[in-house]
């Protein structure tokens, strides 16, 4: 045996171990004879090589396992609880959160261990004890089923997120292109993509969130924009006004769901700064580009 193969078997006894709160033990090879509730499987077969460590019947084995997990569900509640009073603001509410809301989001969040999970669950609460109304049970039941991962993509691409003052929305630019006329058929593929690699997301961070329903999966167009229209797009701490140089020159872009707007709402990141330096070399030919700093 392997150390690697000695080392997930410890990991895999742990794991057993802290679940249904007994150890498992080797047994004999032989086939067993008693007629004990625990000597056959549901079809009658013999014994399994290993079995849990324990004189209790099964019946008192699945009620420790039950009180276990009540406890561990209790931690994490109370877990949650504790950051979302460190996160709450003292500043005056807008009403009481529903109550039916307030029991879906502990049935929800109740199995979450993971703490920087846990910290996205409390600033869920006391931003709907802030404001109700703020979050949707949609958008609880898709963070129940969000992973680690999908989380760090959220955070990465919240970075690249921009809000847009028109339409009220948030939005990834991707690049620009200048709308063809009669004369110029061919200037579509003249197309500029910002290469969003150089701002360290991958097209498979993209994906995650657009299969969690987080951003719409196609990509969307503006109109096309008129000479000296400003637009102007909020990144937390800073603001980028554009101007078109010319006319007819139409923005492409990745825009978040209304979920994903509302859990985007639990992650204060800057501007990327790779990202940042992305949209001012590549606009600037076409746009006149400033920013500005939030006050």
């Amino acid at each position: 045996m392997t150390i690697q193969t000695a080392q997930a078997k410890i990991n895999l006894a742990h794991i057993i171990e802290t679940k249904l709160g007994y150890s498992m033990r080797k047994t004999s090879s032989t086939r067993l004879t008693s007629t004990s509730d625990d000597s056959y499987g549901p079809q009658g077969q013999s014994k399994l090589p290993y079995q849990v460590n324990s004189d209790n019947s099964t019946l008192g084995r699945a009620q420790h396992r039950q009180q276990l997990l009540l406890v561990k569900q209790q931690q994490n509640i109370e877990a949650i609880m504790a950051m979302a009073m460190d996160f709450c603001p003292d500043v005056t509410s807008n009403g009481q959160p529903d109550s039916d809301w307030v029991e879906r989001f502990i049935a929800l969040c109740e199995d979450t261990a993971n703490e920087s999970m846990q910290k996205l669950w409390a600033k869920i609460l006391a931003g709907e004890t802030v404001s109700p109304g703020t979050f949707s049970i949609k958008s609880l039941q898709t963070l129940k089923q969000m992973t680690q991962r999908e989380a760090d993509a959220l955070q990465k691409c919240t970075a690249l997120c921009g809000y847009n003052e028109k339409d009220h929305s948030h939005l990834i630019l991707l690049g620009f292109y200048k709308k063809p006329s009669l004369f110029d058929l061919l200037r579509k593929g003249n197309k500029v993509s910002f290469n969003l690699g150089k701002a360290g997301i991958s097209f498979p961070d993209i994906l995650t969130l657009m299969d969690i329903g987080l951003i719409y999966r196609k990509e969307i167009e503006s109109a096309a924009l008129k000479a000296g229209q400003e637009i102007n797009l909020t990144f937390l701490t800073q603001r980028i006004a554009l101007k078109p140089k010319s006319n007819d020159l139409v923005l492409s872009y990745y825009k978040f769901t209304q979920t994903g707007d509302e859990l985007r709402k639990l992650i204060n990141t800057p501007i990327n700064k790779a990202y940042k330096q992305l949209l001012s070399s590549a606009l600037e030919e076409e746009f006149e580009v400033t920013w500005h700093a939030n006050k």
